[in-house]
């Protein structure tokens, strides 16, 4: 199988999110089939849900993976549950790590695991910024538009650098 350029978002908002973070860089980078082709600042977010939870810490890894799409998520979830992810918890609470695949080349994907593009790509500056600093100038987001537009579209209040 030829490689496949994929893009990941990371974040946390528990347990040391900027070490939960370099730890999923290196065992995302780690799997076998995957290899690293460049990471994101590190971004500090709101939280998207519930207010009553720190702050997020945010990434965008861009990967070459030979794996397929499935086979990526299910190895990401792994790495989650490493590092505490319990899924059960609230929607948009806090957790330890999070890790969605936002891009997976150029496809669309639509199952009951995996939404590809992310569904919430789109409208979320903690990911498009990131993102933005690391994709190409021209990436084309399949079935939403050009990555440029989505991200001048986005403002970036709450969203911090660090």
């Amino acid at each position: 199988m030829t490689a496949i350029r994929a893009y990941i978002g990371l974040g946390s908002n528990l347990g040391d999110p900027v070490r939960q973070l370099e730890r999923a860089r290196a065992a995302i980078a780690n799997l076998e089939g995957v290899k690293e082709a460049a990471f994101s600042s590190l971004y500090r977010s709101r939280p998207m849900g519930p207010q009553d939870q720190p702050d997020y810490v945010n990434a965008v890894m861009a990967v070459d993976t030979e794996l397929p799409a499935m086979q990526l998520l299910s190895a990401l979830q792994a790495i989650e549950a490493a590092q505490g992810r319990v899924r059960e918890g609230e929607r948009w609470g806090p957790r330890t790590l999070d890790l969605d695949i936002l891009l997976y080349g150029r496809a669309c994907i639509r199952t009951e695991d995996l939404t590809v593009p992310h569904y919430g790509l789109a409208e979320r500056c903690f990911v498009l910024h990131p993102l933005a600093e690391i994709a190409p100038a021209d990436l084309y987001v399949p079935d939403v538009g050009p990555l440029s537009d989505l991200v001048r579209r986005c403002p970036t209040e709450g969203l911090e650098r660090l």
